[in-house]
């Protein structure tokens, strides 16, 4: 055999070594992206989830003479409202019953609770608040735990929550996996 010969019917262990570490960065790239791209996507479907939970208000405001669902009328107090909770059509447990019905439900599989807050006349509305993630910082210990926090008597400005004189308005908040709050109002 001559010695170019041999070259020629393979590949050299550097050629080999060099695909190999293009294709241990594309993995590693794929493995690093994914989880982000999974949490931008399930964020993505809880701002559709707010929009919805927001049509429903409205769908429960036009039925009702423009009325909101009642209870939750003290500053800080909270409805720990679920799929299986009672309550009639006027309240906000009756109100997530028959207007969201049992499949609404976080992305990630966890039943969403509302926290009910009023922005109404005392001195320290959480609604003053510049910034929502002070509000929810004061609301739970863990920033995630599937709470949409509405703020009665309120309105989104940007991403934080500024008080409204419309009693019928409110304000949504949810905590994102991904980055910060989302806002939106009636």
């Amino acid at each position: 055999m001559k010695k170019g010969d041999l070259n020629s019917r393979g590949f050299t262990i550097i050629e080999v070594s060099l695909v190999l570490a293009i294709a241990g960065l594309i993995f590693l790239m794929m493995f690093v992206a994914l989880p982000g791209l999974r949490a931008s996507q399930r964020d993505t479907d809880r701002r559709a989830d707010m929009v919805k939970f927001l049509d429903s208000v409205k769908k429960y405001q036009t039925d009702n003479r423009g009325a909101l669902p009642g209870g939750g009328t003290q500053t800080t107090d909270a409805i720990n409202v679920t799929v299986n909770s009672p309550g009639d059509a006027n309240t906000w447990p009756g109100f997530y019953k028959a207007y969201l019905g049992n499949n609404f439900v976080d992305p990630s599989g966890e039943n969403y609770k509302l926290l009910i807050l009023n922005c109404g006349a005392q001195a320290d509305q959480p609604c003053k608040t510049s910034n929502p993630n002070q509000i929810l910082a004061q609301i739970y210990d863990n920033p995630i735990n599937y709470t949409i926090v509405v703020v009665k008597q309120a309105a989104c400005n940007g991403d934080h929550v500024v008080a409204s004189s419309n009693p019928r308005k409110l304000a949504v908040l949810y905590r994102l996996e991904g980055a910060g709050v989302y806002c939106n109002s009636t």
